[in-house]
């Protein structure tokens, strides 16, 4: 089968046209795929920035095709576990330690296979999967995210940060946002976003606070140092969800500010069983579209992955792999 595979870290990835899927569990189910897409975690496997790397592995994480002549989308989560508050020691992403997306078939537990709701088409319904399961995490179970509270989303462009916009949309929040980009700031009012303001500029914090005030919510995944003026723009009693450190390591945060303030500082990676199937019916009911950025034929990935180096981009990048 035609497959993207990471050979190794001197390689990198090759498409490869007969590529041999492993047998596998026995009890697990096919999908054909026909779409796919990339997630940073794809790059940062090919940068060496990932832990447990293991070479000839398909790369990929989310997909969408058919099983048993059923439109399906993939969990891309395997053994979550029966704890909701965490995942289990044996947790793992699909497209790395085991083998993902960037191929004509993969095998999965049927636990993680979902009909994919029915107003979106196969390029959306590949973009969901991590990104939503994420989001919806972060947002909701974490954020406890309600209608007319204040929520502030950084980082507006990428798959995670744009279905956190989507949903506290839906759920008739304000929202406010940050971005590094005049064109992208543009495309999140048009969405409903009351402010947006550029991060490269020095005052974001202070240009924010003048409008919204502090917030109830904030979703970040960038960390760095900028989590301290995050942290200062909280409500008391304000909840701070961080799903990604893309920025780094923060050293100038104060343990006052959050002792006294009763804030809420919480971690969240990916999301359970329960989180996914809540997400999807979320996705279903406020009828939410994910934001394609663009489209390549699975051949083509290194064109995909240039897009998603490049910072450009403004929604998922999807691969076809089929059609």
């Amino acid at each position: 089968m035609k497959a993207v595979v990471f050979k190794n870290q001197d390689k990198g990835c090759e498409y490869i046209e007969d590529f041999e899927l492993p047998e596998g569990n026995t009890d697990w189910k096919e999908v054909n795929l026909y779409t796919a897409a990339l997630n940073k975690r794809d790059d940062f496997i090919l940068k060496g920035l990932y832990p447990g790397i293991k070479n000839d592995i398909v790369l990929g994480s989310d997909g969408a095709g058919y099983c048993d002549d059923q439109k399906v989308l993939i969990n891309p989560g395997l053994n979550w576990g029966t704890n909701e508050a965490f995942q289990s020691e044996d947790f793992y992403i699909l497209g790395m330690p085991g083998h993902g997306t960037f191929s004509e078939k993969i095998r999965v537990p049927s636990s993680n296979i979902r009909s994919i709701p029915p107003h979106l088409s196969m390029e959306e319904a590949a973009a969901l999967p991590l990104a939503g399961l994420t989001a919806y995490r972060a947002v909701f179970t974490k954020g406890d995210l309600q209608a007319g509270q204040q929520v502030l989303i950084t980082g507006g462009g990428g798959g995670v940060a744009l279905n956190c916009i989507q949903f506290s949309l839906a759920a008739e929040a304000e929202v406010f946002c940050t971005t590094g980009s005049t064109e992208k700031a543009e495309k999140l009012e048009a969405m409903g976003v009351r402010q947006v303001v550029n991060y490269k500029k020095e005052n974001w914090g202070k240009m924010l606070k003048s409008e919204a005030g502090l917030f109830d919510l904030i979703v970040d995944g960038a960390g760095g140092e900028g989590l301290a003026r995050l942290i200062g723009l909280l409500k008391p009693g304000g909840k701070l969800v961080i799903y990604g450190g893309t920025t780094g390591k923060s050293n100038n945060i104060s343990p006052q500010l959050i002792f006294w303030r009763q804030l809420h500082i919480m971690g969240t990676s990916m999301g359970s069983i329960g989180d996914f199937q809540n997400m999807l019916h979320f996705v279903k009911a406020h009828q939410i579209k994910p934001i394609v950025d663009s489209v390549f034929d699975l051949k083509d990935f290194h064109k995909a992955f240039e897009r998603i180096r490049s910072g450009d981009h403004f929604g998922k990048i999807v691969l076809r792999v089929r059609g």
